[in-house]
């Protein structure tokens, strides 16, 4: 090959070598697959099996190509998505040899020989890669002729994920994202040569909560979606990119939709954030959105009865009722924390100008005051520049996760964590009472040569994390000290006292940074936003009196028109309702069984004097309310949401013209209605004035410095309760979702061996969890976790731990084994040996 004098002489960059691809002179990193330089270089190598997040498989051979190395041809064609460069390298793809013209044709012909050919039928029929592969590089006729193979259709191998084997061209990417990327083999190859196929263990479904990231990767057919099976075809769809409503980890999606409805979800293309996966519930749980039971129109309480009413009825009457409430004894606002940028600065300005308070908390789940402040001070203002990122995680030594469980209550955080595990020997550490499923598949990686250890738990007393901080193994200390460490704390340390100080104290005697990572997708957005009874949008505090005149000016108040005090937290909100203090409440989309205090809730919401709600469906806030004002689904407007990086996570609206409110425009409507101007009309113009508004450029607020708690002793037929909510469970965001519930995880209870001996569990007997306001009994699973614990799922089947036991986690509750009584409680049902659970204190399950 004739080289130009100027590329002799060109310099090779350290760790790079320089090869020739179809002519083309390139320089590569070492260790790069050659189907990569080929992207880069804008050439396409056809490939089934070959996946950039996925380990180099072999499996497919579409991807053949003519190498040369020392100026020998090698004696058949490689695959390109298993080799990597070399220095020398000559490299002939399909465009410029005929000899990989004609091994990939052959391949084709071969994966060709069984596949049905159903294209007119296959819901990937239109964006199908052997389809299209088969047309651009497949051969026109076929030399074999015999009978194809058949195969019982559809298996269903989880309630969502249905699987056509006669598809299947075993190019390995599903076992691999599930055994690499999730950590959840139940599904593999079966057979062997020519009955080869995709299958699953024998009573043993594909659980997982990343199943329908395969059905996305599949280059074929062959792993379809239950919920959308047959549903549509893809070029009956319209596609607008979106952004995952259901956590903080604000993962990049794509609806596609038709006629005015969501058909599928799909995973957006990310690499800073969610990469190309996520999870079961982002991908299925949607359709809440178009329920039944939706609210269309406003509502008005007349007669003890909610009619419909018009919008300037249902609004007069609001600011009529919110105007007396003002003045009798103040109102009320509970946000709630799924609410986008927009819609949240909407309820916080709505809060300080029209109804003159700072009694505003979004945070409707446990709380606590020593939480208030380690937001205040190390959380608001934090972006991707100044925090820990997802990437952080990949080059972090260590990582220890405090009253946080990724798998559960952010999943592409969890993602993450294996992936740095895996890859980046990332030794991941989890403060907490049991190794439950995310525990495991974060510090044990199973690799082809068997499982390797890259982490561990380290077992403590719920209530006690505290002080175990404090007596960390020498492995997790030395790892925290190490440069770039992450201590990673979730929302559930607000139940500990003394939790959050404890982990800034740990950050400052390690070294180690401090991400928190809250499990609703609206909660950052919200602090920043000031959706707190002590902080203005951008982290002003309401006790700054400059930052209040800063504020003033920028809203074109008048000196002094905002509240100087700080006002009451969610529970202090709801308790002087309860009291009779407070007369009003405004509540944005909040389910009070959410709530740390539901019975609390019931009560403010019974004696307030005017409620005013803003939902999306019926809750039991409606019950209470005077005003029910519906608004719009995050598909049926725009806004952004701010991931737990505090990165701006922005979408716009997928389904237009329904006529749908988004809450910043009724707040804003409302407002007028009470002589305020909030100029939130449109996100667009909310998003707008937050920007003029800025963050506030003072000092921080001091941390909290609160002493840790100690684990509570529980006495005889006593233990400490875990509990934390599980990814799919009764939110009422994934209704209408019934293949997504069946593949939620077993409701039950666990606890030690020697728990179990303890109060004397039978193989035939249940779990019987109680406290003075009523009790949750549940099938049993033993685990090693520490003496006198017991764990169960906040919000479950019928495990509703706060509404039924009144408590939470770390709390003293009374433990016994039972025996499952013949019919259960009027309904004829026995409790279900597979963790049922049933409420002995009359509520409802």
């Amino acid at each position: 090959m004739t080289v130009a004098p100027e590329a002799e002489t060109r310099p090779l960059p350290e760790g790079y070598v320089r090869l020739t691809i179809d002519g083309i002179e390139v320089d590569a990193p070492k260790g790069e697959l050659l189907i990569r330089t080929a992207e880069r270089m804008g050439i396409t190598i056809p490939r089934f099996c070959d996946h950039p997040l996925l380990d180099p498989a072999g499996a497919c051979r579409q991807c053949l190509v003519d190498v040369e190395m020392g100026g020998r041809p090698m004696p058949k064609p490689q695959a390109s998505c298993t080799m990597t460069v070399a220095d020398g390298m000559v490299v002939r793809t399909q465009r410029t040899s005929p000899v990989a013209d004609k091994a990939q044709q052959g391949v084709m012909e071969l994966l060709l020989i069984n596949h049905p050919l159903d294209c007119p039928i296959c819901d990937k029929g239109g964006e199908c890669p052997l389809q299209n592969q088969a047309l651009k590089h497949g051969r026109a006729e076929s030399r074999f002729h015999d009978t194809k193979r058949t195969f019982a259709k559809p298996v269903p191998i989880s309630s969502q994920v249905l699987l056509d084997r006669e598809r299947c061209v075993l190019c390995q990417r599903c076992t691999r994202f599930s055994k690499q990327i999730a950590g959840d083999p139940f599904i593999e190859l079966l057979e062997r040569g020519a009955l080869q196929q995709i299958g699953i263990g024998e009573q043993k479904p594909f659980q997982s909560y990343f199943s329908g990231n395969t059905i996305q990767i599949c280059p074929v057919g062959a792993l379809t979606s239950a919920a959308y099976r047959f549903r549509s075809r893809p070029f009956d769809l319209v596609s607008t990119p979106g952004q995952c409503e259901h956590c903080a980890s604000g993962c990049e999606i794509r609806n596609d939709w038709r006629r005015g409805k969501v058909m599928r979800r799909l995973a957006g293309d990310d690499p800073e954030v969610n990469e190309e996966w996520i999870c079961d519930k982002g991908r299925f749980a949607f359709r809440y959105a178009t329920a039944d039971d939706r609210i269309t129109r406003p509502l008005v309480r007349e007669n003890g009865e909610l009619r419909p009413a018009s919008w300037t009825e249902a609004l007069q009457v609001a600011a009529n009722g919110l105007a007396e409430a003002r003045d009798a004894g103040g109102v009320g606002v509970l946000p709630g924390g799924r609410l986008t940028v927009e819609d949240a600065y909407a309820y916080s300005k709505f809060a300080r100008v029209a109804l003159r308070t700072n009694d505003i908390d979004y945070r409707a789940r446990a709380h606590s005051a020593e939480e208030l402040r380690f937001l205040e001070s190390t959380v608001v203002g934090v972006t991707p520049a100044t925090g820990v990122t997802y990437r952080d995680f990949e080059s972090a030594p260590a990582v220890l996760c405090v009253a946080f469980e990724p798998e559960e209550e952010s999943p592409i955080v969890f993602l993450r964590l294996r992936k740095a595990a895996r890859k980046h020997q990332t030794k991941v550490f989890h403060l907490g009472a049991w190794s439950s499923p995310g525990v495991e598949k974060t510090t044990v990686i199973v690799h082809d040569g068997g499982p390797v250890r890259t982490g561990s738990l380290v077992p403590c007393v719920p209530g006690g994390e505290g002080a175990a901080l404090r007596s960390l193994p020498s492995e997790v200390d030395d790892g925290l000290r190490q440069a770039g460490s992450v201590i990673v704390v979730g929302e559930r340390a607000a139940e500990i006292p003394g939790l959050y100080s404890e982990v800034l104290r740990t950050a400052e005697r390690t070294g180690a940074r401090v991400a928190w990572i809250p499990r609703r997708a609206g909660e950052r957005g919200a602090i920043e936003v000031g959706a707190l009874p002590t902080l203005l949008p951008g982290g002003r505090p309401v006790a700054d009196a400059a930052a209040r005149a800063e504020l003033e000016r920028q809203w074109g108040l008048e000196s002094g028109a905002l509240p100087a005090t700080s006002g009451r937290d969610l529970t202090g909100i709801l308790t002087a309702a309860a009291t009779g203090e407070l007369a009003g409440l405004v509540v944005g989309g909040v389910d009070p069984n959410d709530l740390p205090d539901p019975a609390l809730a019931a009560r403010a919401l019974q004696r307030a004097d005017f409620v005013v709600s803003l939902e999306l469906r019926p809750s039991a806030v409606t019950e209470h309310a005077d005003v029910v004002l519906p608004i719009a689904p995050s598909v049926e407007k725009s806004g952004s949401y701010l991931n737990w990086e505090g990165r701006r996570r922005e979408f716009r609206t997928t389904i237009e013209g329904t006529g749908a409110l988004p809450d910043c425009r009724v707040l804003d409507t409302l407002a007028v209605e009470l002589d305020a101007d909030l100029f939130t009309q449109t996100p667009a113009a909310a998003a707008a004035e937050l920007d003029r508004v800025g963050p506030h450029v003072g000092a921080r607020l001091p941390a909290p410095d609160q002493p840790a708690a100690q684990a509570p002793s529980p006495g005889q037929g006593q233990a400490v309760l875990a509990t934390w909510r599980q990814l799919l469970d009764n939110g009422s965001m994934q209704a209408d979702e019934p293949n997504l519930a069946g593949t939620a995880r077993r409701t039950v209870a666990v606890l030690a061996p020697r728990t179990a001996q303890r109060i004397g569990l039978g193989p035939a007997q249940l779990v019987e969890v109680r406290t003075a306001k009523g009790a949750v009994v549940l099938a049993a699973e033993l685990a090693e976790m520490p003496d006198d614990v017991v764990w169960l799922p906040a919000d479950s089947g019928s495990s509703k731990v706060h509404r039924t036991l009144g408590v939470g986690h770390g709390a003293l509750v009374d433990i016994a084994a039972t025996t499952p009584l013949p019919t259960a409680f009027g309904n004829g049902q026995a409790p279900a040996a597979d963790g049922g659970a049933s409420h002995l204190d009359g509520g409802r399950a």
